[in-house]
């Protein structure tokens, strides 16, 4: 079986080799080394689901390089555990930051600013026998848009920055962490899943999120939603009014869910569905439920989850609602 060590290694051997590919030819070799002719990648609107390299390569990836030059991968977080759910057994290993780079040419429509971007990112990638057997990239296009001057959001309950790592400084982990502090994280991100789940608890909400956070919490929430420092902020900036604008909402469906150390994560795709019945975004109630597809990495802290990233599908939130923003954008701008 594949360690935790062996997993990374793979993973990291592999962006270094996407990451100096300066060719097409050096980009195929990339992925003919590190995955199989079948691997999944999952990526946010518009890409979805993809089960074959090449179509990876030539739907993302070149696209993708074309417009954005001299990248850095710069990671914040950085850890690997074995998938806590039964049905989805296997090694995962966790990067999140930002890929900064030159925006030199337009992508999805999006024109370019020829500065310096950076696109927050959080990626899962399942790793077995040397190789990448599914990957979920997730990414933050309306907060690259809104750094190229092309924001398709006019207000957010949040606060819109870009988002620094760990208050802490201690979340890329290349060397294995102590197994029980692993175990304690996992155990609290799954008591907090039990006691917000379906938002079923008839406590009050500041003090139903103070079962499982710390009072000066950090919530970095996508760009539209924007991020909340402290409990009361929190429930108040998006806690409450998100609750208030959902309801019918799904079980929680974890494609992989794992911690290493004071990290720890899930993904689903998608995470749930619920009913908007008006509110979310400013936007009218709609017809059907809408799925959520959600990246969530935490930090713990002493005793309880000290901060959380989450990446949200926010484009396909609105495209389900019949709104496409990538569209309007191209439209607007002329691209």
């Amino acid at each position: 079986m594949t360690s935790l060590q062996e997993a990374k290694s793979v993973v990291l051997n592999y962006y270094d080799s996407l990451d100096s590919a300066q060719s097409d030819d050096e980009l195929k070799l990339c992925f003919e080394k590190n995955t199989p002719r079948d691997y999944l990648w999952r990526g946010f609107h518009p890409f979805g689901e993809i089960k074959n390299r090449d179509l990876v390569i030539l739907n993302f990836w070149k696209p993708f390089r074309n417009s954005f030059k001299c990248t850095q991968r710069r990671q914040d977080i950085f850890f690997a555990g074995k998938n806590s759910l039964k049905d989805e057994e296997g090694i995962w290993v966790v990067s999140m930051g930002h890929l900064l780079s030159l925006f030199d040419h337009e992508w999805l429509g999006i024109q370019p600013n020829f500065k310096i971007v950076m696109l927050r990112y959080c990626e899962f990638n399942l790793v077995n026998n040397g190789q990448i057997l599914q990957t979920a990239f997730y990414f933050d296009i309306p907060h690259l848009m809104s750094q190229a001057n092309q924001d398709p959001f006019d207000s957010q309950t949040g606060s819109s920055i870009v988002q620094p790592g760990p208050r802490t400084h201690d979340g890329v982990l290349f060397e294995d962490a102590n197994p029980e502090e692993s175990k304690a994280t996992l155990q609290l991100i799954n008591m907090m899943i039990s006691d917000l789940g379906q938002w079923e608890n008839p406590l009050p909400l500041e003090e139903e999120l103070a079962l499982s956070w710390q009072d000066d919490m950090l919530w970095w929430g996508p760009h539209g939603i924007g991020s909340t420092f402290t409990i009361e902020r929190y429930a108040k900036q998006h806690a409450g009014p998100f609750r208030a604008a959902f309801s019918d909402r799904s079980g929680t469906g974890h494609i992989a869910r794992l911690a290493e150390g004071h990290y720890g994560g899930f993904f689903g795709w998608p995470n749930f569905t619920a009913r908007h019945d008006g509110g979310f975004m400013g936007l009218p109630k709609s017809d059907g439920k809408i799925e959520f597809k959600v990246i969530d990495i935490y930090r713990r802290g002493e005793g309880k989850l000290a901060e959380n990233w989450i990446f949200i599908d926010i484009l396909s939130i609105l495209y389900q609602q019949g709104i496409d923003v990538l569209g309007q954008n191209q439209s607007m701008v002329g691209g």
